[in-house]
């Protein structure tokens, strides 16, 4: 695969921040655009949403309690992605509004959650886009513990109210090095689950457009994230993608495998979709080609993450799935045992296992389900088993154990 994927220039000042303010260690804030190179009429078009947000939320949530308003997401750091079209150009990622309120973090959630929610269904068909709000405190913010979600929503957004004096006491989430090994595990975790969806829309017996569509998506995406999570684990990542790939050559070649030398090509694809997205209309045949060598490469990566993190030897992603090894180590047992009574039932509290996080049994499930069978073939009837135990759901088809996993999925990813 050719890496010569041209990527455009944008109107960064110094430093690499796009717009006219930055911070310690190249942070973006304030971008003077929501996209690289989109029109002038979907600038126009974004900045018309941002209003209407901004009122919306002014009218839901009192001044009082208002402390800040800010765009966060591609379009809030200034590489939203552009969709060009016959009628012009569209937005195509969603925009991801945090609204920072004053007071209980929890109370506030309780209060302010559902009439944003409903503010987003309605301005939605209006942006062309999903339109999302979360409620957040700026002392919880203070309070956390590094993540790579933390450092993307500090590194990079647009202020609707407030500006970057609010965030002064988040110091700890302006270093990408200190993002932990789990994040990026959870990283791959996420992208690799797309090919999992993907390899069911794969199998089914009619593909048509919705199923290219969905599963070129999902590859270009895994695309991206196969040099991020490399980054990430080098203590290399940066909120700018474009900045990211200038990374990526010199990261995959410190680490010295071969395998690694093909992500820098992946990557710059996974970019250009980013920034210019498209519907794909290929084939079946042509998407499940692709989808069996990201797969394999995904799980060289994946192996090579979780054999750094854990500090154990992980001969195949069959061995991965079934060794007793601990996968989330940085979660507390006794918590542990409260997540799984609610997620699975008071008595899932004290069966064994019950002092394991419930994402590692996602973790097991995905490399089962994924990485155990014969390319897009699929995972044969024991290895059915096995992921079918690991979901706590009765044994199946490969559809109805990816059905299955994305439910628990979507709790715990």
């Amino acid at each position: 695969m050719s890496g010569a994927v041209d990527l455009p220039t944008s109107n960064t000042g110094a430093g690499g921040a796009p717009g006219p303010s930055r911070v310690v260690g190249a942070v973006s804030t304030t971008p003077a655009r929501f996209t690289l190179d989109g029109s002038d009429a979907l600038e126009a078009h974004l900045a018309r949403v941002c209003e209407r947000v901004l009122a919306g939320v002014a009218a839901l949530v009192p001044a009082a309690a208002l402390e800040g308003l800010l765009l966060a997401g591609g379009y809030g750091r200034g590489e939203g992605g552009v969709l060009r079209t016959p009628g012009g150009d569209e937005p195509y990622n969603d925009l991801e509004f945090y609204v920072f309120v004053r007071g209980n973090a929890i109370l506030a959630e309780r209060r302010f959650r559902d009439p944003l929610h409903q503010l987003g269904h309605q301005l939605s068909p209006e942006a062309g886009l999903e339109v999302e709000f979360k409620v957040l405190t700026l002392g919880k913010l203070a309070a956390a513990s590094p993540s790579m979600f933390y450092y993307d929503l500090v590194a990079g957004h647009r202020w609707l109210v407030g500006d970057d004096s609010l965030l002064a006491g988040c110091d700890q989430h302006r270093e990408p090095r200190r993002i932990p090994p789990h994040e990026v595990t959870r990283l791959l975790m996420n992208r690799c689950s797309g090919l999992l969806f993907s390899l069911e829309r794969l199998r089914r017996p009619a593909f048509g457009a919705e199923e290219a569509d969905f599963v070129g998506r999902n590859l270009a995406k895994l695309q991206l994230a196969l040099g991020d999570a490399l980054l990430a684990a080098e203590g290399a990542y940066h909120w700018s993608c474009r900045e990211r790939h200038n990374r990526i050559t010199g990261a995959a070649g410190a680490v010295g495998e071969p395998w690694a030398r093909e992500i820098p090509a992946h990557h710059a694809a996974g970019v250009a979709f980013k920034l210019h997205p498209g519907r794909s209309t290929e084939s079946r045949a042509t998407l499940a080609a692709r989808h069996a060598e990201l797969t394999e490469l995904a799980r060289e990566l994946w192996l090579w993450v979780e054999r750094r993190r854990l500090q154990a030897p992980f001969p195949t992603a069959r061995d991965y799935a079934l060794s007793p090894v601990d996968k989330c180590p940085e979660t507390s047992s006794w918590r542990n045992r409260l997540v799984n009574a609610r997620a699975f039932g008071p008595a899932a509290a004290l069966l064994p296992g019950a002092a394991r996080y419930p994402r590692q049994r996602l973790f097991h499930a995905l490399a089962l389900l994924l990485w155990s069978g014969d390319g897009n073939a699929g995972a044969d009837g024991a290895t059915l088993g096995l992921a079918a135990r690991e979901l706590r759901c009765a044994p199946g088809s490969l559809a109805d154990l990816v059905a299955a996993y994305e439910r628990l999925w979507h709790r715990f990813n």
